[in-house]
């Protein structure tokens, strides 16, 4: 009797190849393809990056170098709105004008005692809001979500709230300072009163958002630190400021020239605290600042060249203040 020997076919892979044997040579299509695939993957992985940022720099180019550079080269023509097409070349003289003009100057020192009004108690009050902050507290992000809401709040909205609050019949300022023997006080038209009345919208909008980077960079501060004061004997104000007002001389000098280039931009404070919603910033020009002069000089006589030229020269303010705190904040660090 024969014996029947049955023998399984091998597996077969999936795919149907059989174990053992060899892949195929991908064919000259194949490496073709496969080589457009790598390039392209190559090019991508390169300028992908460039594609993405691209509408940030396309935007710049449109609404940021370009009026840049526009108004470089108008400041150096004269040229008005009714016509701006036409320019007539001046070189220099719109600056040596504007110079010469007792209402810039005005305008610079308004600027200036504005600026160092409203900043100096503006960043005090918020270091002591962060300070306070900084300890745990209930409800504490009720108070930080709080402490942005003069900053969320429209310019045009909180210039009319505190028009009416320095009223001078009928303000609740002058109210409450006639409660206490005070007699009232023209907010509007008194030079120094109206600085301070301009000034005090900028404290109210600003103060609760320096807080908040405050607070940021004390909660970076070390605990070690704290405990380590806290074992020497050290009380709390002596922890504040032995320990955090060094920890805090990075972000302080931040806020100070954030705050210092933002009051030298003022415009939409003192524009709507005018009874009279020009930009004379007054009757006696008492509270114009440079923007408000810039805007009037622009926008109300029509001197488009020698808007041009004190945007420039605002610029270049900006420009130097930036330098000082470049040069202020290498010391630090070479010091730290």
């Amino acid at each position: 009797m024969a014996t029947r020997h049955d023998t399984a076919a091998p597996p077969v892979k999936e795919g149907g190849a059989a174990p053992g044997r060899p892949p195929a040579a991908p064919t000259e299509a194949e490496l073709r393809r496969r080589s457009r695939l790598s390039r392209r993957w190559q090019r991508d992985l390169r300028w992908s990056p460039y594609a993405f940022v691209s509408p940030f720099f396309l935007l710049f180019l449109a609404f940021g170098l370009f009026p840049l550079l526009y108004t470089g080269w108008a400041s150096l023509h004269q040229v008005e709105m009714t016509a701006p097409t036409d320019m007539n070349w001046v070189g220099l003289r719109n600056y040596t004008r504007i110079f010469d003009d007792e209402f810039f100057w005005n305008a610079a020192r308004n600027t200036l005692t504005i600026g160092i009004i409203s900043t100096v108690p503006q960043l005090l009050m918020a270091m002591g809001i962060a300070h306070i902050l900084n300890y745990r507290l209930r409800a504490s992000t009720f108070y930080r979500v709080a402490m942005l809401a003069p900053y969320a709040t429209s310019i045009a909205a909180a210039s009319l709230v505190f028009v009416l609050l320095f009223g001078r019949d009928y303000g609740m300022i002058n109210w409450a300072l006639d409660l206490v023997g005070i007699s009232p006080v023209d907010w509007q038209n008194d030079k120094w009163p109206s600085q301070f009345a301009v000034s005090s919208i900028i404290i109210w909008r600003w103060t609760g958002y320096n807080a908040l980077i405050y607070l940021a960079a004390m909660q970076a501060i070390p605990q070690d630190l704290y405990e380590s004061a806290a074992l020497d004997g050290a009380s709390r104000w002596q922890q504040f400021f032995h320990v955090t007002l060094p920890s805090l001389r990075p972000t302080i000098l931040f806020t100070v020239v954030v705050s210092t280039i933002g009051a030298s931009q003022v415009f939409g404070e003192p524009l709507l605290f005018d009874p009279n919603k020009g930009a004379s910033g007054g009757a006696e020009h008492q509270f114009q600042t440079l923007g408000l002069y810039l805007y009037e000089q622009g926008w109300v006589n029509q001197h488009l060249g020698r808007a041009s030229a004190i945007a420039w020269t605002m610029f270049l303010i900006l420009i130097v203040i930036g330098i000082v705190n470049y040069v202020i904040s290498r010391r630090l660090r070479a010091s730290s």
